[in-house]
C-alpha cells in the first residue's frame, strides 16, 4: 500500500471510529434555603420569619419596652434565627403586646418599614432599650407640659422624636416623614389594639409569652426555651 493510500485509510478510520461517551456532568448540590429571608405579615397582625411549613411554629407576644423581652432578645435571638429559623425547622412570629404609650410609639416605628425591616429595627430597639426609654423617663416638667399641650394625634410623634425612635427607624431605611405618618395611622393603632385583645383571649397576661404550635407555653427565658425547641425540632 502506498504512503498516500495508508494515510487516506487512517483518516477514514479516525472519522468512523466510535467516540467514547463523555463522563456525565456532576450536578451541583442544591443551595440550602436561607429561611431567615422569608419574612411576611400574618393575618393575626404579627411578622413571621422562616419556613411557613416548619415543623415547629414559635409565636412570641412581646413588648419593645419590656426588660425581660430585651433580655431574651440579647441572649437568644441570634441563635434562634441563625440555628433554628435559618434551617427551616422553626418559624418565628412576633406579635406586639402593648404595655404603655411609649411601647405604642416604638411598635409603630418598628412596624412602619413592613416585614423586611421589622426584625432588624426591633432587634436594635431591644439592644438600645435603656437609652431611648431613659430619654423619656428624664424629660423635664417643661417638656412634659409641652407634650401634654399637643393635639392627641401629635403626641406619639413627639414622643418618638424625643426618645430617638425616629432616628433608629431612619438607620434602617425608614425616613422620618414615613415614621411620622405611621405614628398617626389610625388603622395601625387599631391593629395593635386587636392584637392585644386576641392575646388576652388566649390567656396572655405579660411579656414575653410564647406559643409553640398553638399551645401557650408561658413566659420563658432563652435558657428554658431552647431545650424545648431543640427537642421539638428533632
Amino acid at each position: 500500500m502506498s504512503r498516500a493510500a495508508l494515510l487516506a485509510a487512517l483518516a477514514g478510520l479516525a472519522a468512523t471510529a466510535p467516540v467514547a461517551d463523555a463522563a456525565p456532568a456532576r450536578r451541583a448540590a442544591p443551595a440550602a434555603v436561607n429561611w431567615t429571608r422569608n419574612v411576611v405579615a400574618t393575618p393575626e397582625g404579627g411578622f413571621r420569619m422562616g419556613n411557613p411549613n416548619a415543623k415547629v411554629k414559635l409565636v412570641e407576644y412581646g413588648s419593645l419596652t419590656c426588660g425581660h423581652c430585651a433580655a431574651f432578645a440579647r441572649s437568644g435571638y441570634a441563635t434562634l434565627v441563625g440555628t433554628y429559623v435559618k434551617s427551616g425547622k422553626v418559624s418565628y412570629e412576633y406579635r406586639n403586646f402593648i404595655l404603655n404609650g411609649l411601647d405604642v410609639a416604638a411598635s409603630l416605628v418598628a412596624r412602619c418599614g413592613g416585614p423586611s425591616r421589622f426584625f432588624p429595627v426591633a432587634d436594635r430597639l431591644y439592644a438600645t432599650q435603656p437609652q431611648w426609654m431613659g430619654r423619656i423617663s428624664h424629660l423635664t416638667d417643661a417638656q412634659k407640659a409641652q407634650m401634654s399641650a399637643l393635639p392627641e394625634n401629635q403626641r406619639l410623634g413627639r414622643v418618638a422624636e424625643l426618645s430617638g425612635l425616629v432616628a433608629v427607624g431612619a438607620q434602617f431605611g425608614i425616613p422620618a416623614v414615613q415614621s411620622k405618618r405611621c405614628l398617626t395611622d389610625q388603622s395601625a393603632l387599631d391593629r395593635l389594639g386587636k392584637m392585644a385583645e386576641a392575646a388576652g383571649a388566649q390567656g396572655v397576661q405579660g411579656t414575653p409569652t410564647f406559643f409553640l404550635n398553638g399551645a401557650n407555653i408561658g413566659s420563658l427565658t432563652w435558657a428554658t426555651l431552647e431545650p424545648i425547641l431543640r427537642e421539638s425540632a428533632g
